[in-house]
């Protein structure tokens, strides 16, 4: 368990928000793997104070996609202060900040990472922020905006004093994007230097890499990203890890069938055949990788658009016989 602000949540092994990943069908098959908390996608501050309409799809949830966080971005301290009203009232659990994208589109800006290299400006858009709403408030941070940078601790020492309840802390800098590896050392310097929780995020691909980071950091958390592409199994396996200490164990082909199966049935019912089929390729180029003839069957399903053709390709791949690992 783990509690942040005035939120209890069952365990701390939680689910990134990912642009074109998180949507409410990725969530849910995250939660039925033992994800406690799962975020939407990015969602523009700007956009939703607009009221377009495709920032508010990205809010789209149900009953049971709790407890739900909602992460937003921008740099107006007014115009987050406004955004996060919005989501308040929508009914998110949790808003987290985005101060660590990467992303050019989102730098250039000025918002994500680009925000690390103004310290005073964060502080102005945390104070406005906290204002705003009474619901638990974290902020997601990169290490720095590069090697030259490293300010994570002042960013975090900020969002303290401005009444954030945790920070989640991407163990690489803005300029190294997804390159190169997390160095962990910044997750621990920030669990030292703060007395909010902090979660860690950054090459976690494991349960025992996710269980490793917790031991090494003393985080209290912590946050899967693209480990959990086509491997929605983590969760339970960093779970298992922290009980345990189990060792490392693939699912077998039934039980990763049975999860695709479900996984596209559930983007069926939100986004409508067509639309499911297009975006379900990529999920599926994801669940199949290091299983035995999966580069073939990659090939041939990233051009299909017809669902029932889909379905068989999935069927045909996992009759198969059962060595599936390469």
């Amino acid at each position: 368990m783990i509690v942040i602000g005035s939120l209890i949540i069952k365990n701390n092994v939680i689910l990134a928000p990912m642009a074109g990943i998180s949507n409410l069908p990725f969530r849910m098959m995250a939660r039925e793997a033992g994800c406690a908390l799962a975020f939407t996608e990015m969602i523009s501050a700007n956009g939703l104070v607009r009221g377009i309409e495709k920032s508010q799809q990205y809010m789209k949830s149900c009953i049971d996609d709790k407890p739900l966080g909602v992460q937003i971005f921008g740099n107006d301290p007014t115009t987050m202060a406004d955004a996060v009203r919005i989501v308040d009232d929508y009914g998110a659990d949790l808003i987290d900040l985005n101060m660590g994208c990467p992303v050019k589109k989102v730098v250039k800006n000025g918002a994500g990472a680009a925000l690390l290299k103004d310290p005073g400006l964060v502080s102005q858009i945390l104070e406005s922020v906290r204002k705003a709403t009474r619901k638990p408030l974290t902020v997601k941070i990169r290490s720095g905006w590069n090697l030259q940078s490293i300010n994570a601790v002042q960013i975090a020492r900020i969002a303290e004093q401005q009444g954030i309840d945790a920070v989640f802390v991407h163990a690489r800098t803005a300029v190294q994007g997804f390159a190169g590896s997390a160095d962990w050392r910044i997750i621990e310097e920030i669990k030292n230097s703060v007395g909010i929780k902090v979660i860690g995020n950054g090459d976690v691909k494991s349960g025992a890499d996710a269980w490793r980071m917790i031991k090494m950091t003393g985080c209290d958390g912590v946050m899967i990203g693209r480990g959990a592409l086509g491997n929605p199994w983590i969760f339970n396996e960093a779970l298992n890890y922290q009980s345990t200490v189990q060792t490392h164990s693939e699912p077998v082909l039934n039980e990763r069938k049975e999860m695709i199966l479900r996984h596209l049935e559930r983007e069926t019912i939100f986004l409508g055949q067509k639309e499911a089929v297009k975006r379900f390729r990529k999920h599926l180029l994801w669940y199949t990788k290091g299983i035995r003839g999966g580069a073939s069957f990659r090939s041939r399903v990233t051009t299909i658009s017809d669902q029932n053709l889909l379905l068989r390709e999935i069927e045909a791949f996992f009759d198969q016989e059962e060595i599936p690992y390469q």
